[in-house]
């Protein structure tokens, strides 16, 4: 088995990738680090030094898809973060599924048996923009399967604790914040779950043999939940004053960041995240990922913990 690694510098890949390591999941040498960037880069030495394959491979570039998987039994395969190809209700394949389809049609090239993909996790349908690439090339995945051409999984991975600025208001100051009150367009119980924890999980299917997560669709998410007026409580903690939250129409939500300078189709297209929290499309029940820290010994990263390393 050799299995090929995308976005293995991103957040979620990087953190897979240290996964697998740390725990010692899978022999070094049967990974392949698949990367955008010049795979004789110096920044790969350490990857290197461990005995795993690098190979330059980049979305827009298919045929370098190609040989990046050729010899490769299993592609974990990380949704591309170019949101902006999903602005303004991108049609059919020219969204991020465009991407995902090139990485999919290379590996069925290559010969690769069985896809991996990090889907997210909100509901499926879902009134959320953030999950129509993946609601699409969830289908394209599931017609290839049908189709008796390769053996997939589908991974939805949690809202990582880690992004709780983006839905609170853009709130990326963090600790240099001076807003008293955080303007939303909805509010909902979200499922967070750290990085860390859905990484460990995931790499613990990766690690399993394919028979045993072959055709199955899943969450990593913990199954506590937190609103945006917990959050907002949180970080009124952790900062000493009170941090008010306030809820608009959509509309006045992406008027409102718009005018603050916004991208305007980047703020369109997330408005609709908070249709599906008001829905409860992020309280996920699913203990697929708590089974699996337990299984280790380990028990999920509280969403307050977070919040409070990141403010401090």
């Amino acid at each position: 088995m050799t299995i090929a690694l995308t976005s293995a510098t991103g957040k979620l890949g990087g953190a897979v990738l240290n996964a697998i390591l740390e725990n010692k999941l899978i022999d070094p040498r049967e990974l392949v680090v698949c990367t955008s960037s010049d795979p004789s880069d110096s920044h790969f030495d350490g990857l290197r030094s461990q005995s795993i394959t690098l190979r330059h491979a980049n979305f827009d570039d298919p045929s370098s898809l190609t040989r990046a998987y050729a010899g490769c039994s299993k592609l974990f395969l990380v949704s591309t973060p170019r949101t902006e190809m999903d602005y303004n209700d991108a049609p059919l394949w020219q969204g991020r599924e465009k991407h995902h389809r090139a990485a999919i049609d290379a590996a069925l090239e290559a010969g690769v048996q069985h896809i991996y993909y990090t889907s997210l996790g909100f509901a499926n349908p879902s009134k959320a923009g953030v999950m129509r690439a993946h609601i699409r090339t969830e289908a394209y995945l599931h017609d290839l399967e049908k189709e008796g051409k390769v053996r997939i999984t589908i991974i939805r991975e949690g809202l990582y604790n880690e992004s709780w600025p983006l839905y609170f208001g853009y709130y990326f100051g963090l600790k240099d914040e001076t807003r008293r009150e955080v303007v939303v367009a909805g509010d909902g119980p979200v499922s967070w779950t750290s990085i860390p924890d859905m990484a460990f999980g995931t790499a613990k299917v990766l690690a399993a043999p394919s028979e045993a997560w072959s055709g199955k669709t899943f969450y990593l998410s913990q199954k506590k939940t937190w609103t945006l007026h917990d959050i907002a409580r949180i970080v009124s903690k952790v900062r000493g004053e009170e941090i008010g939250l306030k809820v608009v129409g959509r509309k006045e939500y992406e008027e409102f960041y718009a005018q603050k300078g916004t991208e305007r189709a980047s703020v369109e297209w997330w408005s609709s995240s908070y249709d599906a929290l008001e829905d409860g499309e992020c309280a996920i029940d699913d203990s697929t990922v708590e089974d699996l820290l337990k299984e280790a010994g380990k028990r999920p990263k509280p969403l307050e913990e977070t919040i409070e390393e990141m403010l401090k």
